[in-house]
C-alpha cells in the first residue's frame, strides 16, 4: 500500500496536536509537529510574512524528510500536525493576503481533517486568536483554503475518544472512495 498522508489543518486550540499524537499511535505512525508553534516558541508569536514564508518552507523539508523515512521503513501513513497550506492561511489570517511563495506551495497531504471550534480555546502563551468571532472567521479560512485549492477535507467534531473516532471515520470514508 502506498504512503497516505494525514494533514490537520485548522484554528489553534482545536486539539489538533492532541489528536495528532492520537493517529499516529492508532496507525504506527510518525507525526510531524507543528513547525510554526515550535518557531513562535524560540522567536515569539508576533511573525511577519517573511517569517510566515520560512517558516512553510522549513516545515515542508521537515516532511518531506518524514516521507522519505516513512517510505524507506515501508509505513503506510505519516501524519502531519499542520502543513505549509496552514502557514497559507495564518497569512490570510494575520495580513489578509498570501505571498505568492505561499500560495504557489503544493499540497502535501492526501486527507485534511479540520477539527471543529467546539472544543473551549485554551490560552497557552502562544495562543492568541481566541474571540469567538475571531475562532469562526479563521475556521472559515482553513475550509475557504482548502476548497480553494481542491483539497479533500472532513470536519471532525467532539471531545477527547469522540474526537479521534470523527477523525478515524472520516480516514474510512475517504479508503473506501
Amino acid at each position: 500500500m502506498p504512503l497516505r498522508t494525514l494533514c490537520l489543518h485548522g484554528p489553534e486550540s482545536t486539539g489538533k496536536s492532541t489528536l495528532g499524537l492520537a493517529l499516529a499511535q492508532h496507525f504506527g505512525a510518525e507525526l510531524v509537529s507543528e513547525y510554526g508553534r515550535d518557531w513562535c516558541a524560540e522567536h515569539g508569536a508576533e511573525t511577519s510574512m517573511a517569517d510566515l514564508v520560512a517558516i512553510a518552507e522549513t516545515h515542508g523539508a521537515q516532511i518531506e524528510a518524514a516521507r522519505a523515512r516513512a517510505i524507506a521503513a515501508g509505513q503506510s501513513w505519516l501524519i502531519l500536525d499542520t502543513d505549509p497550506v496552514m502557514t497559507a492561511v495564518w497569512a490570510q489570517m494575520l495580513y489578509g493576503k498570501q505571498d505568492a511563495a505561499l500560495a504557489a506551495r503544493g499540497p502535501v497531504a492526501d486527507l485534511y481533517l479540520v477539527p471543529d471550534i467546539d472544543l473551549p480555546w485554551v490560552a497557552d502563551g502562544l495562543r492568541y486568536l481566541g474571540a469567538p468571532d475571531e475562532r469562526a472567521r479563521f475556521l472559515a479560512l482553513s475550509v475557504a483554503e482548502l476548497e480553494a485549492r481542491g483539497l479533500p477535507y472532513a470536519l471532525i467534531r467532539g471531545d477527547g475518544e469522540a474526537r479521534l473516532a470523527s477523525a478515524l471515520e472520516a480516514v474510512d470514508q475517504y479508503i473506501s472512495v
